[in-house]
């Protein structure tokens, strides 16, 4: 299966192809001080099953992560693993915005106090164990 997306101003077309690793809601602070939200919603990609077209920007916000957005409407778009392996991809940006449902929560230690988490999904207070 291939699902699209792309940025508000629509510059930034992607294609992401298969099933996502995951599917998370992350709290950590660094995710929330990137999207500017309370949470990271994400369905989790292998970079190989990732096509995006045009213009974007990169920023370092850990030795792990770049945040990637649109360099014209500054829509953030993913969370790209240095190492290769993984992007992040925020459930808003795709076409159909319902096309993925996340199966937990993960850094609840950081959650905003505010936010109330009654879904029912696991919790895990940072990264999910292995």
């Amino acid at each position: 299966m291939i699902r699209e997306g792309g940025c508000l101003c629509g510059a930034v077309r992607f294609k992401a192809e298969g099933e996502p690793i995951n599917v998370r809601i992350c709290h950590c602070r660094n995710c929330q001080k990137a999207m500017g939200s309370p949470f990271f919603a994400r369905a989790l990609f292998d970079q190989k099953a990732l096509t995006i077209q045009g213009d974007t920007i990169r920023y370092p916000s850990s030795e792990a992560l770049d945040r990637v957005f649109c360099k014209t409407c500054g829509t953030r778009l993913f969370s790209w693993r240095k190492n290769g392996t993984a992007t992040g991809v925020a459930l808003a940006v795709f076409d159909d915005r319902n096309a993925f449902a996340p199966t937990e929560h993960i850094w609840v230690a950081e959650k905003m106090e505010w936010v109330k988490l009654d879904d029912g999904l696991p919790q895990y207070p940072g990264a999910v164990p292995l």
